[in-house]
């Protein structure tokens, strides 16, 4: 179904302040005024008044910004509508799929194994999932396409820190188009439905660059579920509820949407025609996340609220604890938000920033035209959810919006650019 711009011309932006939201949307943490945590609340105001303009132009349906600082909730706010055809507005406690904010919940779940002594980061993968040994690199040069792809010997096997950090030479499939990617898509790899059936399906495929060699966002977050589910003896869907979202009181958090909270459940759009012109949305994903669902996907596969992932975020804030609940050790956090590149292969994180263990860290000040710190880490959903922690501020910031593709400008850094203008302290 295709919805004109005008469609969403006067749609509320429903902003919620601190005094008026949703009790359920923030009750799990601690609250302050903005100037409690030294933040500006008239210039706070600056972000509902252009997100509210976004809505009310089409150019999304709705979105969820949350902005804590020093360990408290010091603003929420929400804006449009959650569902353009009910007309439902948008709430601070709706559901979204966050889509690869699900890979550093997948690599904190690792690193409980690793600080329980099962692996180490430089162990080969083959070691724990014999599927991905013996494994060759696609030549490039040499191949003719997905069904006549040439191969060399890998220098290496890939390791744990390898999949953790996007060096393993695995693909994805879809951002980029390489021969590799060519035939995950033509083997059907994609479609698989369980963790055990896709790696069993990647040995299968040649890699397609040589182990450590370069960062090339693929499946390795993924794979890193399956790791999961063979250390721990656990389905990874158990894992996670059982380690991670049970400590953290993240009820909301899931592979699927509970029937009860359907209703919850924001739709998903996308924009069609050319970045700067007429813009239509349309619906795009109306369906899945539901009881049963058996892809357990580590790398993109959540729905989850901005008050679960804030706890989530706050408890890597605070080095690995929050409410008594101890998920991972400060010295485990400061290892997976320490750049582990340290080479010029990561071009697509944009110029300051290196890859840690689940995480872009920001190496240097100012390169990308944001105010953030040094050490701050982040990472963003393919639907436009995103998330960033700054240690040095005490910082964390939270946005949430179903939009796919987006042809319109980056919605995620006009929230953060928004956020820090509003930092007074």
């Amino acid at each position: 179904m295709s919805l004109a711009v005008r469609t969403f011309a006067g749609a509320l932006g429903l902003g919620l302040g601190l005094g008026v939201c949703a009790a359920a949307a923030t009750a799990q943490l601690p609250r302050a005024t903005p100037e409690e945590v030294g933040l500006s609340s008239e210039r706070l105001e600056r972000v509902g008044e252009v997100f509210s303009t976004y809505a009310d132009e089409g150019r999304l349906a709705g979105a969820v910004g949350m902005v804590i600082r020093r360990g408290k909730v010091a603003w929420v706010d929400s804006w449009g509508l959650r569902d353009v055809a009910s007309g439902d507005p948008m709430e601070t406690d709706d559901l979204f799929r966050i889509y690869s904010m699900t890979k550093p919940v997948t690599s904190a779940a690792v690193m409980i194994l690793y600080e329980e002594g099962l692996f180490f980061l430089d162990d080969p993968v083959s070691r724990y999932l014999p599927e991905l040994g013996n494994l060759r690199v696609a030549d490039h040069e040499a191949s003719n396409g997905p069904d006549d792809i040439q191969t060399v010997r890998a220098d290496r096997s890939m390791t744990v820190r390898d999949l953790l950090r996007h060096t393993s030479g695995l693909s994805y499939g879809s951002f980029s188009n390489t021969v590799v990617d060519q035939a995950y898509r033509a083997s059907g790899l994609l479609g698989w439905s369980t963790l055990e059936e896709l790696v069993a399906a990647l040995g299968e495929q040649p890699l397609v660059w040589q182990p450590g060699t370069r960062w090339h966002y693929s499946l390795s977050t993924d794979v890193l579920g399956r790791l999961v589910e063979v250390l721990s003896g656990l389905p990874f869907d158990v894992f996670l509820r059982e380690r991670i979202f049970e400590p953290l009181d993240m009820d909301d958090t899931a592979f699927y949407v509970r029937p009860q909270d359907r209703e919850r459940f924001a739709q998903i759009y996308g924009h069609a025609g050319r970045r700067g012109g007429p813009l239509t949305l349309e619906v795009a994903d109306p369906g899945g996340y539901t009881p049963g669902v058996t892809r357990f996907s580590g790398g993109g596969g959540l729905v989850s609220t901005a008050q679960d992932y804030a706890r989530f975020t706050q408890m890597l804030l605070n080095g690995g604890e929050l409410d008594g609940a101890r998920i991972l050790s400060p010295t485990t956090i400061d290892l997976m938000t320490t750049d582990h590149l340290n080479d010029d292969g990561a071009s697509f994180l944009g110029n300051g920033w290196g890859f840690g263990l689940g995480f872009t860290v920001k190496n240097q000040p100012a390169l990308d035209g944001m105010p953030d710190s040094v050490g701050t880490y982040y990472w963003w959903g393919v639907a436009g959810t995103g998330f960033w922690i700054d240690p040095v501020q005490d910082l964390i910031g939270i946005f949430m919006v179903q939009i796919r593709p987006n042809l319109d400008l980056n919605f995620r850094d006009q929230f953060k650019r928004l956020v820090y203008q509003a930092v007074i302290d």
